[in-house]
């Protein structure tokens, strides 16, 4: 199975972006998803992985 490279931080600056959303991941077969409005469809995206609220 390939590995995706991750990068730890806790800042990131973005400009010209559309917009965002956030969405629980949910299992899907061996692997995970998340909901996204179709109008992002063929477009690339970023997913930002949050640290669990305590």
């Amino acid at each position: 199975m390939r590995k995706i490279k991750t990068t730890v931080s806790n800042k990131i600056e973005v400009e010209n972006i559309r917009g965002y959303f956030e969405h629980k991941v949910t299992k899907f077969g061996t692997g995970a998803k998340i909901d996204c409005p179709k109008e992002y469809l063929n477009c690339e995206v970023v997913v930002l992985v949050k640290k669990k609220r305590a």
